[in-house]
């Protein structure tokens, strides 16, 4: 293949079970309140004292600071929309309503300094229990997340869905968004964690877009803060799983694969970029007041919806 290298079949039936175990796990965090907090507390609590110091030390592959970072940083923004959909009149205050841009903003920028970082390591070996390749797919990425971070828009108008659930509803975040950011987050994996990509970009991504496509309409980024969580968790306390046991997949390190993607992730966020900036002067949209794609179709579908 070209990303990867040669995928046995216990390893695709494997993927489809990542995958649907993290939709399923998403979709218990949804049930109540009380079962989204044990999951994004109690859970995380128990596994940092007893279990996250052992597998997750120094010399494992998921003993950096980046992966520390990302698996609090996740749970943070599960436990911050937590307090959106769940305390009453948290929608009214337009400062809390900027903490899902802040903490989307963040998650990007922490894979945006990691891909200039590994750039500038000048690697073609192990680094932190994973192979690493730097070179130009590095720098392309990572304006392609910056790019990303600057079309986040729209984020006065989040909202608490009326279902049981309560979701916390983006309409402002668009299909087209989701996308650019799917490519250029699983190139971004691909870059510093290939030999994880299998599972870590492609399921995990999937995972997150399939129920903000086909399940609640709007409410991606809760769904992918909550896919991110659980897998982070997960990868932390058996990070041998995609790396080392039966199920691994390993990445091609294919340089012509690396600059390939990045470039595709680069291309499409410039896309979206440049509709953004257009759609902002012909609709004379206040980005930091308003909404952007309020004539859209499907912006409306998910307003109507909620």
């Amino acid at each position: 293949m070209f990303f990867f290298e040669s995928m046995p079949w216990q390893s695709a039936l494997m993927w489809f079970v990542v995958l649907g175990a993290l939709i399923g796990l998403n979709e218990i965090s949804r049930l109540n309140k009380w079962v989204a907090l044990v999951m994004f507390t109690v859970v995380p609590i128990v596994l940092t004292i007893f279990v996250w110091p052992t597998t997750a030390g120094p010399g494992s592959s998921t003993g950096t600071w980046f992966h520390w970072v990302k698996v609090y940083s996740a749970l943070a923004g599960c436990l911050g929309f937590w307090y959106i959909r769940y305390v009453k009149g948290s929608t009214a205050s337009k400062y809390l309503l900027m903490f899902p841009p802040f903490i989307l903003a963040f998650n990007i920028m922490e894979a945006v300094i990691r891909d200039f970082q590994v750039y500038n390591m000048h690697v073609d070996g192990m680094v932190d229990g994973v192979r690493m390749i730097s070179g130009s797919w590095n720098i392309m990425n990572g304006i392609a997340g910056i790019l990303n971070i600057v079309t986040i828009c729209g984020w006065m108008g989040i909202q608490v869905s009326k279902n049981k659930q309560k979701d916390m509803v983006w309409a402002d975040q668009m299909w087209f968004w989701i996308i650019a950011y799917d490519v250029w987050n699983f190139a971004y994996v691909y870059n510093c964690v290939s030999d994880h990509s299998f599972y870590a970009g492609l399921a995990l991504l999937l995972s997150c877009t399939i129920p903000a496509f086909f399940i609640k309409k709007g409410a991606w980024l809760q769904h992918r803060a909550h896919t991110l969580a659980f897998w982070m968790m997960f990868t932390m306390t058996f990070p041998a799983f995609v790396g080392e046991s039966q199920f691994a997949v390993q990445s091609s390190h294919s340089t012509t694969a690396l600059f390939v993607l990045s470039f595709a992730a680069l291309v499409i966020n410039i896309a979206v970029f440049v509709y953004h900036i257009y759609t902002i002067k012909t609709k004379k949209r206040n980005v930091l007041k308003e909404e952007v794609y309020v004539d859209s179709k499907s912006f409306q579908d998910v307003k109507n919806a909620n």
